[in-house]
């Protein structure tokens, strides 16, 4: 409520100067010289205790988290939205904190770790063994460390050394290795709360650790981790529960986190209603309001929650934050003291609220005045986020590597773009590009489109001839720019080729079928056009399905397709070629994509996959088009192919000449890469793009793409 405000003598007064007496009867001038004298330095004085009140009040958006020194959490919400309901000074001041000094004293990247041991390989990094029996759990996070890019057998060549701590699995401190070197370059991961105390001698070492207090946390030299569930999967994980595109209108539902588990929900529309719990108001019949009753939810029923309400002084807090991002809930955190998982490198502020758990009712306001269009963006966000780092144990500990590979790179490393937006910064390497423009999934954010050239990759497999004929008819392309013939037969090179209007290159390959996907220096455009050399198309087919990849540069452009599905009989996926309407892949024998996937297959793939493409053909289709649907989420697109060459082309790259019999695809691949994956990333498409005068009444000179309409 608005009280009296005192007079201009007591204001003076309680400033520490004195109220003078009143007047004589004849100084009147006098007396109104001293009157507007106080009068004008009481509004002053007015002024500043009100533009001070009101900073308290105003909470306003944070920068992007960077490394710097540990700072308490901003508060903030839309500034805009923000009504003031309270009087300056009657929200108590922030008692002022000396300096925390973080634990490890001055221990910070710079002076705790070397990184001239990271010079020639970047990032490598070495686990070591256990010292005693592990869970499965541990045993499946060692083995997708090994899997992945950064792991390297030998501590010597190792530019960190990882620790997996034990101490919530044994209730016991770890045992410092031998070759601890007082914890230099060395990184000790928690994945769960431990019992042992973070005063055990971590020396130098970084910490990884759960949702670590901000009192403890080493800003830009530990890493912060989400708070994991034991049943946290593996790899791939639950997608995000998110299934509504668009907020309903006039309703916002809020959950408020419980201490026993669980949820309570509630509108958000009515300021009257209290924060404790005990609030039931029924409107009536005949009035288009919600019920605000609150009531407890199971955790299934989050995602009919716009905003979920978390207190930041319990522990189990930090496990909330997660069900919510899952979820599509967006986290309204009230004074965490916790630090929020991988701060450094993701922006929050896109995703979550940070409030003041001292003004609820002005942030109550807030979310019920926030916009449909920032609420839906808050809750894509979160949907991106869970499924870019948080769904697996898998994307947890890579992000983590991620992380410290981008201080080692510094400057060079991934912008913020690449960790804030789809894919990914796990999905965008920056040993490909630092630039977001050379990636394809960037070009409508940056405003770019890719060249309008491409370069023709031809594999020649063990028992194909030299595909001359295909040669000349990619040459003829206005747009081709080089052709590649990737030379993996056992039979000498031949001294000469046919003559081209473009540069040809042959490559000696190494026998191998995941070759084709290497990403070779002499490839010097954006677009691949992959082919066998067996082959068989137009030069119109190739003009028309590179113009349409030029509109979906991100996605997969090919002629073939085959599909994918469900085998109830015997309880996992199948796959076929059958010419159907519906297809998921497209065969790479003929299609177009960007350079950065042979990147992200050499580089990204574990190897075992690779090596089942080298082992088994047929499976090499299947995991280029799982590789570029777990990037993009979706599918690919088909473009018209001759009816004759299509039902002679075979299946199997490299395999027989053209037949009418295709050799059938291993059973076993897709789920050994949907396993590998941990999940089903394919899409489903019926979308086939067509010239727009193909095949129609129309004069032959007035028709682009005239070969096409041939049978």
């Amino acid at each position: 409520m608005l009280g009296t405000w005192p007079c201009s003598s007591c204001l003076l007064a309680g400033r520490g100067l004195p109220a003078s007496p009143a007047p004589a009867v004849g100084g009147h001038m006098q007396s109104w010289r001293r009157k507007s004298l106080w009068l004008a330095l009481s509004a002053s004085w007015l002024l500043l205790v009100l533009l001070g009140g009101f900073s308290l009040l105003r909470l306003a958006l944070p920068p992007r988290p960077l490394p710097r020194a540990p700072q308490g959490w901003p508060r903030w919400l839309d500034a805009d939205l923000l009504q003031s309901f309270s009087q300056p000074g009657e929200l108590p001041e922030d008692a002022a904190q000396p300096p925390r000094v973080p634990h490890g004293g001055s221990c910070n990247w710079g002076s705790c770790f070397d990184t001239s041991k990271c010079r020639g390989d970047g990032l490598k990094v070495f686990v070591y063994p256990a010292a005693g029996p592990i869970s499965e759990t541990h045993r499946k996070i060692l083995a997708s460390i090994e899997g992945s890019r950064f792991h390297t057998f030998s501590p010597a060549g190792a530019c960190l050394l990882l620790l997996l701590s034990l101490d919530a699995q044994t209730g016991e401190c770890s045992s410092m290795p031998l070759q601890w070197n007082r914890g230099r370059n060395h990184l000790v991961l928690r994945l769960h709360p431990a019992p042992c105390p973070r005063t055990f001698q971590l020396g130098q070492a970084m910490v990884a650790e759960a949702s670590p207090t901000v009192d403890s946390f080493r800003a830009g030299f530990d890493v912060a981790l989400p708070f994991l569930p034991e049943a946290h999967p593996l790899r791939g994980g639950a997608p995000g529960q998110l299934r509504q595109h668009s907020p309903q209108p006039r309703i916002a539902l809020l959950a408020l986190e419980e201490e026993r588990g669980g949820w309570r929900t509630a509108g958000t529309n009515s300021s009257a209603c209290s924060w404790d719990g005990r609030c039931e108001q029924d409107p009536g019949p005949g009035q288009d309001l919600p019920v605000y009753l609150f009531r407890t939810q199971r955790w299934e029923m989050l995602p009919n929650a716009t905003f979920c309400l978390i207190s930041g002084h319990r522990p189990q807090a930090a496990s909330r934050f997660l069900q919510a991002l899952q979820a599509g809930c967006i986290p309204v955190l009230l004074s965490p003291r916790w630090e929020l998982p991988f701060s450094e490198v993701i922006d929050w502020t896109k995703a979550a609220i940070v409030a003041d758990e001292r003004l609820l009712l002005q942030v109550l306001a807030a979310l019920q005045e926030m916009s449909p269009a920032k609420v839906l963006a808050l809750r894509q966000q979160t949907q991106f986020l869970w499924d870019a780092y948080f769904s697996s144990v898998e994307k947890v500990i890579h992000t983590t590597l991620e992380v410290i590979q981008d201080r080692i790179f510094g400057t060079s490393a991934h912008p913020s773009l690449l960790w804030n937006s789809p894919p990914g910064a796990l999905l965008a390497l920056s040993t490909f590009s630092t630039s977001p423009q050379d990636f394809p999934f960037y070009y409508l954010q940056q405003g770019s489109r890719p060249e309008g050239r491409f370069s023709a990759l031809i594999w020649v497999g063990a028992s194909d001839q030299p595909p001359l004929k295909l040669i000349q008819a990619v040459a003829g392309s206005q747009h081709c720019a080089q052709i590649l013939v990737l030379w993996s037969n056992e039979r000498p090179l031949p001294s000469r080729w046919t003559e081209t209007a473009v540069p040809l290159t042959v490559i000696d390959g190494r026998r191998k079928v995941s070759d084709r996907f290497f990403p070779y220096s002499t490839i010097r455009t954006d677009a691949i056009l992959s082919l066998d050399a067996h082959s068989s198309l137009s030069t119109s087919e190739v003009d028309f399905a590179f113009v349409v990849w030029q509109s979906f540069p991100e996605r997969m452009v090919g002629f073939l397709t085959s599909s994918h599905f469900w085998d109830e009989a015997h309880g996992g996926w199948g796959y076929t070629a059958e010419r159907t309407n519906e297809f998921s892949m497209v065969l790479t024998m003929a299609a177009f994509y960007h350079r950065y996937y042979h990147t992200l297959f050499t580089h990204s793939l574990p190897k075992a996959l690779r090596t089942l493409a080298d082992e088994a053909p047929t499976c090499v289709d299947v995991l280029m088009n799982f590789l570029v649907a777990a990037v993009t989420k979706l599918p690919p697109i088909k473009v018209p192919y001759g009816k004759q060459r299509q039902e002679a082309a075979p299946l199997v790259p490299g395999g027989p000449e053209p037949g009418p019999k295709l050799q059938a695809p291993d059973p076993n691949c897709i789920n050994q890469i949907a396993a590998a994956f941990g999940q089903m990333p394919l899409r489903s498409s019926h979308l086939r793009l067509d010239p727009v005068l193909f095949k129609d009444p129309v004069s032959v000179q007035r028709k682009k793409y005239r070969s096409l309409e041939k049978p």
